[in-house]
C-alpha cells in the first residue's frame, strides 16, 4: 500500500522530532513551518511549554509579507537570532520538523547561526 505524500511527512516529522529531544534535553527547541506562501519559526521551551521567540514573513517589519523564497527565510533567520539573544537564549537544537534541510530551511538555519545562535 503505497503512502500518501502527508503521512510520509508526518513519520519524518515525529522520526526526527523524538531523535532531537533524546540528545538536547534541557535546551530549547528552534521549529520550522513552511508553508507555500509564509515560513515561520518558533524557539520553544518544551520544560515549560512556552514559546521564548518567534519570527514570521508574516510581520510587516520585515519587510517580506507573504514571500516564501531565500532572501524571505534569511531574514526570517537573522530576526530569530536577534530576538532569542534578548530573551536569553543563546543554544538550541534545530528541529527542522518533517520539512528536508535545504533550500529555504537551510538558508534560515545558516542566517540564525550568523546572527550567534548556536544550533
Amino acid at each position: 500500500m503505497a503512502n500518501s505524500k502527508r503521512t510520509l511527512f508526518l513519520k519524518r516529522r515525529l522520526r526526527v522530532r523524538n531523535k532531537l529531544r533524546k540528545v538536547n534535553a534541557g535546551r530549547p527547541r528552534l521549529s520550522v513551518h513552511r508553508s507555500n506562501k509564509n515560513i515561520s519559526v518558533q524557539l520553544i521551551d518544551d520544560v515549560r511549554g512556552v514559546t521564548l521567540a518567534s519570527a514570521s514573513t508574516l510581520e510587516k517589519d520585515l519587510g517580506v509579507v507573504g514571500k516564501n523564497n531565500v532572501e524571505a527565510a534569511t531574514k526570517v533567520g537573522a530576526a530569530i537570532a536577534e530576538r532569542a539573544k534578548k530573551a536569553g537564549v543563546e543554544e538550541a537544537y534545530f528541529d527542522r520538523g518533517g520539512f528536508l534541510f535545504h533550500g529555504k530551511v537551510k538558508a534560515l538555519a545558516d542566517a540564525a547561526r550568523e546572527g550567534g545562535l548556536k544550533i
